[in-house]
């Protein structure tokens, strides 16, 4: 059986689909169609459930999860790893606040990232939708003030000379106590029950065999990180993949479902009337 599969070509991504899509681990009888896009294109094509196992932003979850379901494992949860607000300037929250005229370059309208945003700022409403990777030199060359930046930007944008406003997800910890959903994996809710168990059961597989070797796939993330250095490529890694990648459990699924409780609060997305969780998780 072959499946349709999307993820981004960051490393956490590349990372933990690498036993699977290459075949290092029992993948049950299932092959992989593998489609490499950034998270907001890959929110898109969920909105048009055109895959049949996606990475996607917490926050656009929320708008298909009557097409889609979360699986158990490979999201990507924590604490510390939340998208930050840099300048060419120094900004504070105050200049923030009080300045809605602000250019801000989001990674993307439906990402937890841009979600954050709004918790954090809700005056900030003067936006630009770029691609994750070009907020850094947005920034630099002058189409945007302020950039919200994810992913490995987090380790190069001091190296440009580029500063730290506020971490949004030291704004969600200390407002909640709980680690930031930042994006997961779903499974298209129109396959039969017994093959969203089993792709959960691979997709498990592989990240236990990326975190027992996690040097096997070094070639391959490699191919897809942007000329990013090894040391780079593994502290990205270590940031978002981690034991909610193996799986939610108890403490992960409180965190994702007070993130969308929050959000459903303030209006931000549509009440979530289905179950969001792939239930009676088989290993």
């Amino acid at each position: 059986m072959t499946l349709t599969l999307g993820f981004s070509p960051c490393p956490n991504d590349t990372f933990i689909f690498d036993a699977l899509i290459h075949h290092k681990i029992d993948t049950e009888g299932l092959d992989f169609e593998v489609f490499y896009d950034d998270v907001e294109t890959l929110n898109q094509k969920a909105f048009r459930g055109e895959l049949d196992i996606t990475k996607l932003s917490y926050h656009a979850f929320a708008y298909v999860a009557d097409s889609y379901v979360l699986l158990d494992s490979g999201s990507a949860l924590g604490f510390g790893v939340g998208p930050m607000l840099i300048s060419d300037v120094e900004i504070s929250i105050s200049d923030l606040k009080n300045n809605p005229n602000y250019k801000i370059g989001i990674p993307g309208k439906y990402t937890t990232a841009n979600f954050l945003l709004g918790l954090a700022f809700p005056e900030a409403l003067n936006k630009q939708e770029l691609v994750f990777s070009d907020i850094e030199n947005a920034v630099l060359d002058g189409r945007v003030d302020i950039g919200l930046i994810i992913h490995e930007n987090r380790f190069t944008y001091q190296d440009k000379g580029l500063k730290k406003i506020i971490d949004l997800g030291d704004f969600w910890e200390k407002e909640t106590g709980c680690a930031i959903p930042l994006g997961g994996i779903v499974v298209n809710r129109s396959l039969p029950l017994d093959v969203q168990h089993k792709i959960n059961r691979v997709l498990r597989r592989s990240v236990e065999f990326a975190f027992s070797n996690p040097k096997s796939g070094l070639g391959y993330i490699r191919s897809y990180a942007q000329e990013m250095s090894e040391e780079v490529m593994y502290k990205h890694i270590d940031l978002y993949v981690n034991r909610y990648s193996v799986e939610l459990g108890e403490e992960g699924r409180k965190a994702i479902k007070l993130l969308f409780d929050t959000a459903a609060e303030k209006n931000v997305i549509p009440e979530i009337k289905e179950d969001i969780f792939l239930t009676d998780i088989k290993i």
